[in-house]
């Protein structure tokens, strides 16, 4: 590889971060440019919602690399700097400054942005949602002000968000169009645990239904009204009804673009010199056969490797499993797997659910497609082993707390 090749990386998050690393780690040699929009050196999304939202860790934990990182391995990071377009025929981005950078190979890692709802008063003060630092901030300051919260969501994130804001004292309305919250992700059978969880803390669910406006006065956000006409009164409102990959670049350069940018397993588009990785990417799971998109830690993490090789002419497949954690009130869990809504037959558990320490395992044809382990730690290998193996297993073995996982494989 030539020294004299430019790689260049759109987005200073955790997966152009981790690129750079991988690229140095894989010997490049050569030129890294990394451009983030923000004005900070990448860092990792998930404590905005857990411990920093809690205020439990300082924001600096949150770095992925040490300030001289940067330096010290010759990555120019270019901070505050937008890209306005890529121009594939000469092989050039276009900055917000108007200036243009030449490169040899890409890594589009542009993430996601939190979505909207067309309602009436959702630019009022008060409207919160959950992205980047600033966001995580504000929302931290608010729960320190107000004593109502009205959350519009019922995923990770706004199930994380009300957490913070019930242990903040705050009383909290959850709003969702489903009838128990993590319905799609974790079917009936576990989102119930979740729904338990936080009625235990005195959260109010309103299920099967949104909301038609958000009320104001004097601009400021006074609560909700539902498409029922019910009125929740509220201080803030925080909206958490999912993310969109940020593809506006890709569809402008002509990539092919289908709920994020559609790749292969080496993570590489239709166009030779480019790849993407982490929340944007749409990518071919060779393990799982199929293409799949995640919004996860984890993709951020280890895909930029993957990226990285490609990038370097290198023949290398990411097949990792989706991975995701979470950690609400006393209850902290992972979760290792794939199972799309209605793509499994049965779950079954192994261990105390009463007692919120337990394994949940998502099963089709008597195979694990998937495991969840809650309060219950250094099992993920071994759940990856039971869904890797293809193996049908024994239930009675499966939900036996006294049988060893690892002896499930050779049965």
């Amino acid at each position: 590889m030539a020294d004299s090749e430019t790689f260049v990386i759109v987005g200073a998050g955790m997966a152009g971060a981790k690129g750079a690393q991988a690229l140095r780690e894989l010997g490049f040699d050569g030129r890294i440019a990394l451009l983030g929009d923000e004005p900070h050196r990448p860092y990792e999304r998930p404590p905005l919602s857990k411990d920093y939202l809690m205020g439990n860790a300082e924001f600096d934990s949150a770095y992925v690399h040490d300030e001289s990182w940067y330096t010290d391995n010759r990555v120019d990071l270019q901070l505050g700097v937008s890209v306005r377009r890529i121009d594939r025929a000469l092989r050039q981005v276009e900055l917000s400054d108007n200036s243009r950078l030449d490169f040899d190979k890409l890594l589009i890692a542009t993430g996601a942005n939190p979505r909207s709802l067309p309602a009436p008063g959702i630019d009022a003060e008060g409207v919160l949602y959950l992205r980047r630092v600033e966001d995580s901030d504000r929302i931290k300051q608010t729960l320190a002000d107000i004593e109502r919260l009205v959350v519009v969501g019922t995923g990770w994130i706004g199930l994380e968000v009300t957490a913070a804001a019930r242990e903040a004292g705050v009383a909290v309305t959850v709003v969702g169009t489903s009838e128990l919250p993590l319905l799609r992700v974790l079917g009936p059978e576990v989102a119930e645990v979740f729904a338990a969880l936080h009625r235990e803390h005195d959260v109010d669910f309103r299920f099967g239904t949104t909301i038609s406006e958000i009320t104001t006065a004097d601009g400021r956000a006074t609560g909700v009204r539902l498409k029922d006409g019910a009125a929740v009164p509220a201080d803030a409102v925080l909206i958490a009804v999912g993310v969109d990959p940020e593809v506006t670049l890709a569809r402008q350069a002509g990539l092919r673009v289908d709920n994020g940018i559609l790749v292969d397993a080496g993570l590489r588009t239709g166009d030779p010199n480019i790849v993407a990785a982490g929340d944007v990417a749409n990518a071919f799971n060779p393990l799982l056969g199929k293409q799949i998109r995640v919004e996860h830690w984890a993709n951020a993490l280890n895909q930029p490797t993957t990226a990285a090789a490609s990038m370097l002419g290198r023949d290398r497949k990411y097949s990792e499993l989706p991975y995701f954690f979470t950690d609400q009130y006393d209850l902290g869990m992972e979760y290792l797997g794939y199972v799309e809504p209605g793509g499994y037959d049965q779950v079954v558990f192994r261990g105390d659910v009463a007692a919120r320490e337990f394994i949940a395992f998502w099963l089709a044809e008597g195979r694990v497609l998937a495991g969840m382990n809650v309060n219950i730690w250094d099992v993920t290998d071994q759940i990856k082993t039971l869904i890797t193996s293809g193996t049908t297993v024994d239930l009675g073995a499966l939900t036996d707390p006294d049988t060893p996982l690892n002896e499930l494989i050779a049965r």
